[in-house]
């Protein structure tokens, strides 16, 4: 199992945050959130270059995280393809291990309609799939908005990987256990995250009894795990709650 982070930890580019975090973990997921055509939104050749040499300096490998304002389950679909193509070809020098998408959106997905949608879903999802280097390479996310339903059906369809952000199930009040057991065997990618008054969070506000649970569901997983936080004191708290649960864990398995 790799451990990452995100590249916003640092209020500054996603270089300087490499840079920054390449001795602290394994993967960096490249945040993409929000992409528009100003210049600098996306890494130019030289940026490129210095990911790739801090990739191979620290065997650092990278996830991307695509735009949050995709509308792939909406009846136009195919609209909202461009952004995230331009983000999966921006980036495909670095070959990334995997590519974090969400495909429904609260009222989006209740305005389609759950049959539309996922075909809506499925279509985007392959014609993205020709730009990743493969379906695996997509990972679906279960957002805080809930409607599991479409990512079950969609991954019945589709062979593509999923992501499960643990944070936002734990924001829904709910135990995660249920849905690791369920995509574990598919996921690429597991998000993990204190939730206090809001999520993405420090690791600390999750009680150990939960936390340890998630811990223990993951032995034997080989994929990355990634601390889903944005400033840098979250993340050293969270490393340090994952490093005490991993030994809780462990400590419970010897006995």
């Amino acid at each position: 199992m790799r451990i990452g982070t995100t590249s916003y930890i640092y209020p500054a580019d996603i270089l300087t945050n490499v840079r920054r975090l390449a001795r602290r973990v394994d993967d960096v997921e490249l945040v993409f959130f929000e992409v528009n055509d100003a210049p600098g939104d996306l890494p130019d050749d030289s940026a490129l270059a210095e990911l790739n040499e801090l990739a191979r300096a620290h065997d650092l490998t990278y996830t991307v995280h695509l735009p949050l304002d995709l509308t792939i389950v909406g009846d136009s679909p195919a609209a909202s393809l461009e952004t995230p193509l331009r983000v999966i070809r921006s980036v495909a020098a670095l070959a990334p291990y995997a590519f974090i998408i969400h495909v429904e959106r609260g009222e989006e997905s209740l305005g389609t309609g759950p049959e539309r949608a996922v075909e809506n879903a499925v279509s985007s999802l392959e014609a993205l799939s020709a730009e990743t280097g493969g379906l695996h390479r997509l990972c679906v996310e279960n957002s805080p908005f809930g409607h599991h339903e479409i990512i079950d059906a969609v991954l019945e369809r589709l062979p593509v990987s999923c992501c499960v952000d643990v944070g936002h199930i734990w924001k829904e009040a709910l135990d995660p256990a249920h849905l690791l057991e369920r995509r574990l065997a598919r996921a690429r990618v597991i998000h993990l995250h204190g939730v206090g008054h809001r999520d993405h969070q420090a690791l600390s506000l999750v009680s150990n009894e939960a936390l340890d649970r998630v811990v223990a569901r993951l032995a034997g997983f080989g994929g990355v795990l990634t601390l889903e936080v944005f400033n840098e004191h979250d993340l050293a708290d969270s490393l340090a709650a994952l490093e005490q649960s991993l030994r809780r864990v462990q400590s419970y398995t010897r006995t």
